[in-house]
């Protein structure tokens, strides 16, 4: 495999500073717009229910429709991304995610609804591969790191303000109109970054690119993207997501699993004789020999298996379990959120010298604010405590978060060559959303069990304690890379 610095995509050394700090801004900001998406519908969703008459199901696929899709075509993009130039990839990821954003907030039923948040994964699936390509593409080492600390750092902070702006557009809107705000609101924002990136982006948009330096011919181009492996790796995620998204639903979902594992060993096997036949694979699955690559994937997915499950079950908690509001609810997570963010610049700075080392600090530090949190909900459920100290306790996990997906994203992908940098990223991200979909629905299977037997605070302690352990296995994994690392003599082990 190639050398980062001989690879064929790495061309953009004549680029400014200025220019590239342009570029990462336009990122941040669609960054912004997608992840406020994402906690204002989670707010929304009653009010959704009430105006459009929305069944449980219909909710369920509001949140679930835009996850599958986007999983399943983050990898396909960042291989177009990789091939064929990720600026135009993303400028067209922004304006179909802003066109969904109006058919949302215009939706006259629950149907015509889920229709556009399908189309909104689509939009943040070819959005999101790119995102991380330019990163790799536009910054090296410490700068690298640096942009990654800032993509952290605009993670926390969207986090920290959906709930709230979802909470006052609701309060001001109404039933009706506020719910349909908190979509619409991503218009102004979709059309300042299209904007912006047409002004910014380094030209052209679209080139034809990558390994063997495709040329304009339509059947080598198609080729090079590799539409059969590209079908084959979109089924596989599907056939893995689905049953997991619709776990409450039949019993005969779950028969999708076995053959998602059965088409994911398909893909692979086609990837290699794809690459035995002198074809350029969607992914080159030598990625996977580079033992940083594969240990931080496999801690990236285990700990999104864990983290997203504790905001489920904080709100659950809040809003079933103690009787407060969705906006009292939504609350409760600022604090922490805010603390990410600093956590993830600070991280940023100090990962190419620290190297693994802050990724196991913050996984310690989460572990530690989940045993906070099982002594607050302890001592809630013997009445000596008030929740609110849960904001307290999560101020920890918080500043794990930053400490940890920043920085590991960099360590992970340092060693991967620049024409796939968009593919292997996606890579990183499917793995996330496989651990999101499985997690949720692991744990909050725990949760409502425990809760038959038991009471609010019994079953909450549970469920972090499950979470504890997951991001344990996640620990025990950086532990081993540290320790690989340090017998390779790579740089900041």
């Amino acid at each position: 495999m190639p050398s980062p610095r001989s690879d064929p995509a790495a061309d953009d050394g004549a680029l400014t500073e200025a220019v590239r700090w342009r570029v990462l801004a336009v990122l941040l900001a669609t960054i912004f717009m997608s992840l406020i998406n994402v906690s204002v519908v989670n707010v929304a969703l009653p009010s959704i229910q009430d105006s459009l008459q929305a069944s449980q199901s219909d909710l369920q696929w509001v949140l679930s429709g835009y996850a599958l899709t986007f999983g399943v075509v983050l990898v396909a993009a960042g291989r177009a991304g990789d091939i064929m130039g990720r600026g135009g990839w993303f400028v067209a990821g922004v304006l179909l995610f802003t066109a969904a954003s109006v058919a949302a907030g215009l939706a006259p039923d629950a149907r015509t609804l889920n229709v556009a948040r399908f189309l909104q994964g689509l939009g943040s699936g070819l959005i999101t591969p790119q995102g991380v390509g330019m990163i790799q593409q536009y910054f090296r080492d410490e700068a690298r790191a640096r942009a990654f600390g800032y993509f952290g750092s605009m993670v926390g902070v969207s986090v920290a303000i959906g709930p709230v702006l979802g909470g006052v557009l609701i309060m001001l809107g109404g039933a009706d109109l506020g719910w349909r705000l908190a979509f619409l609101v991503n218009v102004p924002t979709g059309l300042l970054v299209v904007a912006l990136a047409l002004r910014w982006f380094p030209r052209p948009l679209f080139t034809h690119r990558g390994p063997g330096r495709v040329g304009r011919s339509t059947p080598r181009l198609l080729r090079a993207l590799d539409p059969v492996g590209s079908l084959l790796l979109g089924l596989a995620v599907f056939a893995v997501l689905y049953p997991f998204m619709e776990y409450r639903g039949s019993h005969a979902t779950w028969l999708l699993l076995p053959v998602g594992l059965a088409l994911a060993w398909l893909w692979v096997a086609w990837e290699r004789h794809h690459a035995r036949a002198g074809g350029s694979p969607m992914v080159d699955l030598r990625i996977f020999r580079t033992r940083s690559f594969s240990n931080g994937t496999l801690i990236m997915a285990l700990y999104f298996l864990g983290m997203t499950s504790i905001w489920v079950i904080v709100a659950l908690y809040f809003q079933q379990g103690a009787g407060k509001s969705a906006f009292e609810a939504g609350l409760v997570g600022i604090p922490a959120s805010i603390l990410s963010a600093l956590s993830a610049h600070w991280a940023g700075q100090r990962v190419m010298r620290l190297g693994r080392k802050v990724v196991i600090g913050g996984l310690l530090l989460g572990i530690a604010g989940l045993a906070l949190c099982v002594g607050v909900a302890w001592l809630h459920g013997l009445g000596r405590l008030s929740i609110w100290w849960l904001v307290l306790a999560l101020v920890p996990v918080g500043i794990a978060q930053g400490a940890i997906i920043s920085p590991n994203q960099t360590l992970t992908l340092a060693e991967v060559p620049l024409a796939y940098a968009g593919s292997s990223g996606a890579v990183m991200q499917t793995g996330q959303r496989i651990g999101t979909s499985v997690g949720i629905a692991l744990i909050t299977s725990v949760l409502f069990a425990a809760l038959a037997v038991s009471s609010w605070p019994t079953a909450v302690m549970l469920a972090f304690t499950l979470i504890a352990g997951v991001f344990a296995l996640a620990l025990w994994v950086a532990w081993r890379d540290l320790r690989e690392r340090a017998r390779r003599g790579t740089p900041a082990a």
